[in-house]
């Protein structure tokens, strides 16, 4: 199987292959066509099979172009390093389009991520507790938010996010 068998878009493919990826891996096939079919997906792979990939390709390419309508997905990650990791691979995917990417994360001053956000942003990757804070400010808002991630889920509960 090829990538372009998973029906992704000219400007993914391209992407795909300048990352030097050959051909899928067993969790990206199975869960590309799902995601971009509209399904609910539960990736469980080990480390290193292309987990992040296997959902950033067809949620950038489901979120197609930029629009100013507000931000249409958000990936949690626990951990401020895996946010700016998911964020820089989201970055390579979608270099061939005009979306935009912002990662959200404790540790540094706000004022600088909500000005990233009003610019308008269509993917946020962030720590749970930063997207809290963004959204009690109104800097956040999630009303247009089609697509929700959840990286690591497991390892945010047993961090105590599940509140």
């Amino acid at each position: 199987m090829s990538f372009s068998d998973l029906k992704l878009t000219r400007q993914f493919l391209d992407a795909v292959a300048e990352a030097g990826y050959e051909k899928p891996t067993p969790i990206q096939e199975r869960a590309i066509p799902a995601v971009l079919s509209g399904q609910h997906v539960l990736g469980i792979a080990q480390t290193g099979t292309g987990k992040t990939a296997a959902y950033l390709l067809p949620t950038l390419q489901l979120l197609k172009f930029h629009q100013d309508t507000g931000v249409r997905a958000l990936v949690l990650a626990p951990v401020k390093e895996l946010v700016v990791q998911i964020a820089e691979h989201a970055q390579m995917l979608a270099k061939h389009t005009d979306l935009q990417i912002a990662a959200l994360y404790g540790g540094v001053g706000v004022t600088n991520q909500k000005k990233r956000l009003a610019q308008g942003i269509d993917l946020v990757v962030s720590t749970p507790k930063r997207l809290f804070e963004l959204y009690e400010s109104g800097a956040l808002p999630l009303a247009f938010i089609k697509i929700f991630v959840l990286d690591e889920a497991d390892r945010m509960m047993d961090m105590g996010f599940v509140p």
